[in-house]
């Protein structure tokens, strides 16, 4: 723990050096970022500084137990590093809940991808209800939901969805949704009542600034066509719809939802920027292998994460073992046990990590 504090204090050191550079003084989003980076970190180095004070004066005390010339005071002394340590062991225990609250991607908006996977027009017809889902819990927040991108199947089910969730705290409580929902139920379709397994993959990613990843123009090649789908009269009529695609990773993002073709190169550039920061957040991680194994699954969208049965109105998160007879209200955007479970839950096994 000390270590990482130690780091800490380093990079903010480093960040008072970058706040007072003529270049960041000139760019204003860069200044705020880093100014808001080190305003984040003041109450955690307060505590790490106090911390440090108090083993400075045990170290003086513990001097004074070796000399004998001192022997009148050594029960004194005894005495004061006894109460020192207590005050250290309540310094000691803030300071785990901060460093397992310290996330600095916590606070961020997201961009949330939902696509059909197995299972036909069933699953599309899930992934349609899991975007309403997803939008209930926003809008139960005061949060704002911003559709992106969309991909029509027949009956009302999308293929695939791309929107954004804009507010406090998000990706801190939808950080744990990426994965892959499977659903048991009757189709409407299925004449002999059977039950279908189908699946649904959704990907959370914290939403990127341009000042947090730059994309080089000369890495990306833009090509627009003509939209297709539901999208009023300039469907079929204007080259509206984007294509951008990174080169240098092959990632590619389309957007046809807007009828300008400004407005959708921007929500691609968006969506783009945001999976190329994922990618880099997720190498990072990976370098860190004991942190990946201490953490609640939440990121790997191969990763079976929760099963909603329909027939025993049963919905299951497989990583916490948590089981909720109440699937129509966690559809209607109920999400807050859940969510709240796999925060607690990733909360203790990075305390044990500690």
């Amino acid at each position: 723990m000390i270590e990482g504090l130690q780091k800490k204090k380093k990079r903010s050191e480093d960040l008072k050096a970058l706040l007072s550079d003529e270049t960041v003084l000139q760019d204003r989003a860069l200044y705020q970022k880093y100014a808001k980076e080190l305003a984040s970190m003041s109450d955690m180095l307060e505590k790490y500084d106090t911390y440090m004070l108090y083993e400075k004066e045990k170290a003086s005390l513990h001097t004074m137990l070796d000399n004998k010339h001192e022997s009148d005071f050594i029960e004194l002394a005894r005495s004061e590093i006894k109460e020192i340590e207590v005050k250290q062991e309540k310094i000691k225990s803030e300071l785990e809940n901060i460093l397992i609250e310290d996330d600095p991607d916590a606070s961020r908006n997201i961009i949330m991808e939902i696509r059909a996977g197995t299972g036909g027009l069933e699953a599309s017809l899930f992934a349609a209800d899991l975007f309403r889902m997803y939008a209930k819990y926003a809008q139960d927040n005061g949060w704002k939901v911003d559709v992106m991108n969309t991909s029509p199947s027949d009956a009302g089910g999308v293929k695939e969805i791309i929107f954004s969730i804009e507010g406090h705290n998000i990706f801190k409580k939808l950080k744990y949704e990426s994965g892959t929902h499977r659903v048991q139920r009757v189709p409407s379709t299925e004449a002999q009542g059977r039950i279908h397994t189908s699946a649904v993959t959704v990907v959370v990613l914290p939403e990127a600034e341009e000042v947090d990843f730059k994309i080089d123009a000369k890495d990306i090649r833009v090509d627009v066509y003509r939209s297709s789908g539901c999208g009023g009269q300039s469907v079929n009529t204007t080259d509206s719809a984007v294509r951008i695609t990174h080169v240098p990773t092959d990632v590619i993002v389309t957007c046809q939802d807007e009828r300008s073709q400004l407005k959708n190169k921007v929500k691609a550039m968006k969506i783009l920027r945001s999976r190329l920061f994922e990618k880099y957040r997720q190498d990072q991680a990976d370098k860190i292998t004991q942190q990946r194994r201490s953490q609640v699954g939440s990121g790997d969208r191969s990763q079976k994460i929760r099963t909603y049965n329909f027939p025993d109105r049963r919905v299951t998160d497989h990583r916490i073992g948590l089981t909720l007879h109440r699937l129509e209200a966690i559809l209607q955007g109920d999400l807050n046990e859940i969510i709240n479970a796999l925060i607690d839950a990733d909360r203790k096994k990075k305390l044990e990590n500690l």
